[in-house]
């Protein structure tokens, strides 16, 4: 028994707007309100007595230029690092056989574990005056203060280095995947022309390989521009730091949404740099890869160097961050597991739980619309959530702020006092906003593997649309599910900005904690939390190293 084409489609169109759709519209437009609420203050004049104005034009015509150049500096620094680090790892590990390769091919993702102020947290410790570094430095040639040239890591250069230790992986895991699936005939006929493995690299894989290269180094920027943690530590004044300077010093949330505007049109215009890169030109692995290429084994100083080369970033990025951590926590007197401590890990957990769950919920819904619906609208729907997590955290939580406070003025007029700002309701939509996307992208994933022959199977049956979700989809998806919801968890734990700005009072979590124990210098303190987030954080890293590992066996 066969249905009618389109039949599933044509009942869906008839009549009212499907309930999936109304969902997916419900839900895209709570997405947009953050966004909507910064752009609507981009050209306010300020509040009546004009204060809105005249600090953006104050700003405007002393540190804002200064923010944009700070913040272009370090994203400069991480494309061309992380783009170099990312893509030399990628194509070594892709293409040559050499001593450790198996281990670096799933070790070179383990910075992700590593939150940017984490690490920034640690090599301040490690490399400042008085730490281990430099004091060793003055006992073996005893040098004074003054006496010698130290580079200074609470700089531009040091916070675009730090970046680029830890966000180079999304640069490797797309090069990487973009080598494995090139034909190899074409690296075979490139070295039969007499091209050396430089040049075959520099002609034929790298030119393959550049979109997902640009589309890496493109998730790496935009992680960059939204950080506040690392460079608020560093001292470094970018646009990040510009908004929390308007809203707290200033007082101001016209002026910081107006910034807060200008680094959401930062993102925007670096994602369209990103496609028109990959628009101007097109490249087409040709051939069959039904056979795949040996790699070329290294000996001798190629096979040193390839090692030195793989291992430095692992090293520098995560070996070592760990290990002052560690140290840290073994030698500060003042650490304690105590009532404290688990009320931080409490309210973390508890948060990323929530998220967690409503997300996997919400996109569920959200995935297994297009798949149903298949209109236009519901599309349109899906690519809003789906910008979420390209707006940095501190400007979702500006445009919360702004339309949450103007209803809590409303009901404090009729004596309801202040209902939606600061409260964990609050700060839970401001994750489900930035990490919607995480999740939907998952499940997506997970729902595009099930063939539409089983949908019509199920129809057949006698199942309606949410009877196949229920007991034909889901069974399936629990994989996609899952690892949805711990991706969506880990990033909760992680989220600094937001979680600064939106959180209830007295309610801290272990990234809050660890950055007001830093900025206080009680590095020894904060190194607990900080060490709790990474252990959290490793869990889906552990995970994603493991399928690349029994991927390549």
């Amino acid at each position: 028994m066969a249905l009618p084409r389109g039949s599933c489609q044509s009942r869906i169109s008839r009549g009212r707007i499907h309930p999936l759709l109304l969902i997916s519209l419900a839900v895209a437009i709570l997405v947009g309100i953050p966004i909507v609420g910064v752009l609507s203050n981009l050209l306010a004049t300020g509040d009546a007595s004009g204060s809105g104005a005249g600090t953006f034009t104050h700003l405007w015509a002393t540190v804002l230029p200064e923010y944009l150049f700070n913040s272009l500096a370090i994203a400069a620094i991480v494309a061309v690092l992380g783009g170099m680090g990312g893509v030399g790892c990628a194509w070594l590990v892709a293409v040559f056989d050499f001593p450790g390769k198996r281990i670096f091919e799933w070790a070179l993702i383990l910075p992700l574990a590593m939150p940017a102020y984490v690490v920034a947290y640690a090599y301040t410790d490690f490399l400042q005056f008085s730490g281990p570094v430099q004091s060793a430095l003055r006992a073996t040639f005893g040098w004074q203060a003054r006496e010698y040239w130290f580079p200074e890591i609470r700089s531009i250069g040091g916070a675009g280095i730090v970046f680029a230790m830890v966000l180079y992986p999304y640069v490797y895991l797309l090069a990487r995947t973009a080598f494995l699936e090139r034909s190899p005939r074409m690296w075979d006929a490139a070295r039969t022309l007499g091209a050396g493995p430089w040049e075959a690299f520099a002609k034929v894989s790298l030119p393959l390989a550049r979109p997902a290269a640009v589309a890496g180094i493109a998730l790496a920027l935009m992680e960059t521009l939204a950080d506040y943690g690392a460079v608020a530590y560093f001292g470094v004044p970018t646009l990040t730091t510009g908004i929390y300077k308007s809203w707290y010093a200033f007082s101001d949330r016209t002026s910081a949404a107006q910034i807060a505007a200008v680094l959401l049109m930062a993102i925007t215009l670096l994602m369209l740099i990103e496609q028109t890169s990959r628009g101007r030109a097109r490249y087409y692995a040709v051939g069959s890869r039904t056979r795949l290429q040996m790699p070329m084994r290294l000996n001798g100083i190629h096979a040193i160097g390839a090692v030195v080369f793989c291992a430095l970033p692992v090293f520098v990025g995560f070996l070592v961050p760990v290990g002052i951590l560690l140290r840290l926590v073994a030698r500060e007197d003042t650490v304690e597991f105590g009532e404290r401590f688990y009320g931080w890990l409490y309210n973390s957990v508890l948060l990323a739980g929530v998220t967690a769950l409503i997300a996997i919920m919400v996109c569920v819904l959200l995935a297994y619309a297009a798949r149903v619906t298949r209109s236009q609208l519901q599309g349109v729907c899906n690519r809003v959530v789906s910008m979420g997590y390209a707006v940095p955290g501190a400007v979702i939580a500006v445009g919360i702020l702004i339309p949450l406070s103007r209803l809590d003025a409303w009901s404090a007029e009729r004596g309801l006092g202040l209902v939606l700002t600061g409260s964990a309701a609050a700060l839970v939509y401001a994750y489900l906003v930035r990490f919607l996307s995480v999740s939907y992208q998952t499940v997506q994933a997970g729902l595009t593997k099930i063939t539409p022959s089983m949908d019509a199977s199920a129809r057949v049956l006698g199942h309606g649309i949410g009877s196949m979700l229920l007991r034909v989809h889901a069974p399936l998806l629990w994989r996609s599910v899952a690892t949805a919801g711990l991706l969506v968890f880990v990033d909760v734990i992680k989220e600094l900005p937001a979680t600064l700005t939106i959180r209830p009072f007295n309610f801290d979590t272990l990234a809050v904690i660890t950055y007001q124990l830093a900025a206080d210098e009680r590095l020894g303190e904060a190194a607990l939390p900080a060490l709790t987030i990474v252990l959290i954080a490793f869990i889906p890293v552990a995970v994603l190293a493991r399928s690349i590992a029994k991927a390549d066996r």
